[in-house]
């Protein structure tokens, strides 16, 4: 059986809500190529985004244990044995170029899923029926959507449409409405998202920036801003408003991942570190400024107005993965301080007034 005849695949991508993001343009090329219906396994945080891409038809949320959780994980067995009574006909394993993707070639195989798809580096057998040997990152680095959109394409599946796009369910704008207005935010009306919540730390960006950068952007810009992150980061976002003195707006109570992506796409322009947040920036176009810690050069913002400011990850936070030190040795040889403030704030007034909003790509950074 060809990739072409499988009408119901099975897509692995058990890692965060960006990753999954970044996978969306493959997995538009497998629906409109194969007019197959698909279904999304991913991890409790990658999930949420799942839901929101219009060719997904079904979501399986399931901890796995060679992801990092903060959750004991599901049980591999049970779970194979719900993946073959769904019937799947072929499975595409989307990855990072530094992780494995035997252990979901094996839930696979164990599901007994005719056909099994993924970038591998070492010699699969027969855990893949279509093994793509990985090049990367020792030949070349792609952008990890266009990465996933490669392997798509080496199994016959393409698309015209290479962007990131989601889907916005009515009740998320009618729900935010109400959370808006709750604190005074005028959706409206132009104004900032400042997001210094991180999932690693290695990539936190130092409090006392941010509190520097409201003030310049309060002062330069004129315009409402509003601090984001979860419930955990509440408490940082509140530090950082009452130390700079500047009146932001922070929400008093969490945004679910719909209800985030809309206001995103309300908002002028974002400033955020290298987080998922990002990637829903580009899913609705919206422009945005990255504080860039140097853990992973694939994941820059695709296809939306963007300035992308680099910095070095500390060495005692730098990852152990084999994979990813070459990368570190190869690509990010020079020291880069941590931006300073005025220097992030010069890129926002740039970009904001570049694009009046939303329009071409601009970047700081040099892409491998």
């Amino acid at each position: 059986m060809s990739w072409a005849n499988c009408r119901n695949i099975l897509c692995i991508r058990a890692d965060n809500m960006g990753d999954v993001l970044m996978s969306a343009p493959a997995i538009r090329s497998l629906k409109q190529s194969f007019h197959c219906r698909i279904t999304l396994l991913s991890s409790s945080r990658g999930s949420e985004a799942g839901v929101l891409i219009p060719e997904i038809d079904e979501v399986i949320e399931a901890d796995l244990p060679w992801v990092k959780l903060n959750a004991p994980a599901d049980s591999v067995a049970t779970l194979a044995a719900e993946l073959n009574a769904r019937g799947f006909d072929g499975c595409v394993i989307f990855t990072v170029y530094s992780q494995s993707p035997l252990p979901a070639a094996m839930l696979a195989y164990m599901a007994q899923i005719p056909k099994r798809a993924a970038y591998c580096r070492e010699n699969p057998y027969g855990l893949l029926s279509d093994w793509i040997p990985d090049e990367e990152p020792y030949s070349r680095i792609l952008h990890q959507v266009e990465r996933d959109l490669l392997l798509s394409e080496t199994l016959g599946a393409r698309t015209e449409h290479k962007e990131i796009s989601i889907y916005i369910p009515s009740e998320a704008e009618k729900s935010l409405e109400l959370k808006t207005k709750a604190i005074g935010l005028n959706l409206n009306q132009p104004f900032l998202i400042v997001h210094p919540g991180v999932s690693e730390e290695k990539r936190r960006f130092p409090a006392k920036g941010w509190t520097e950068l409201l003030k310049l952007l309060s002062a330069d810009l004129a315009l409402p801003l509003v601090l984001t992150g979860g419930a955990a980061e509440r408490a940082v976002l509140n530090k950082i408003r009452k130390e700079s003195g500047v009146k932001a707006f922070i929400f008093e109570e969490d945004l679910s991942l719909a209800e985030f992506a809309n206001l995103i796409a309300h908002a002028a322009l974002v400033v955020s570190v290298n987080t998922g947040t990002v990637h829903l920036a580009a899913a609705v176009k919206t422009p945005v400024v990255v504080l860039y810690a140097q853990t992973n050069p694939q994941h820059t913002p695709w296809m939306v107005p963007s300035v992308v400011l680099q910095y070095s990850v500390a060495a005692h936070l730098q990852s152990r993965n084999q994979v990813i030190q070459h990368v570190n040795k190869e690509l990010y040889r020079e020291y880069l301080p941590v931006p300073e403030a005025g220097a992030i704030a010069e890129a926002v007034k740039g970009l904001f007034y570049d694009t009046g909003g939303k329009t071409l790509q601009t970047s700081l950074s040099t892409r491998a």
